[in-house]
């Protein structure tokens, strides 16, 4: 089970980067270098970020993005669901039909304590507190 894509790993380090700079707009090309991400690759992800209303893009000479949420408004599940889709540990799905037992399964509501628990958590952590983390 695959938890973060590349593309919300990227998203996630390109906020922090972009969220601990104190000056204004941050050029592509820092991040590019900084963050070792492919230009075209990160451009993408960026526009998607814009289009989600998290960044701000200026264009032209001396264009980048900056940030345009609040880094602690910007949570580790906002940035799964914008790459990767509602999170959902078990679809309950049987032979790509929802399970018929759906309703009286045991394991299912057990799953479904341990998701709502997993979604609490993805949800407080914010980009404010990883970009305290040194590593990030």
């Amino acid at each position: 089970m695959k938890i973060m894509t590349r593309d919300t790993d990227y998203a996630v380090r390109a906020l922090c980067y972009i969220a601990g700079k104190k000056e204004g707009v941050i050029p592509v090309s820092d991040l590019v270098e900084a963050l070792e991400i492919p230009r075209p690759f990160l451009r993408k992800l960026l526009q998607t970020l814009q289009k989600e209303g998290l960044l701000e893009s200026y264009k032209g000479k001396g264009g980048g993005f900056v940030l345009k949420a609040t880094p602690r408004n910007i949570s580790l599940l906002d940035l799964i669901e914008i790459f990767q889709g509602p999170v959902q540990i078990n679809e309950h799905i049987f032979k790509k039909e929802k399970c018929y037992h759906t309703n009286t399964c045991k394991l299912k509501k057990r799953i479904d304590i341990a998701q709502r628990h997993f979604i609490e958590e993805l949800k407080s952590i914010n980009i404010a507190q990883l970009i305290k983390d040194k590593g990030i």
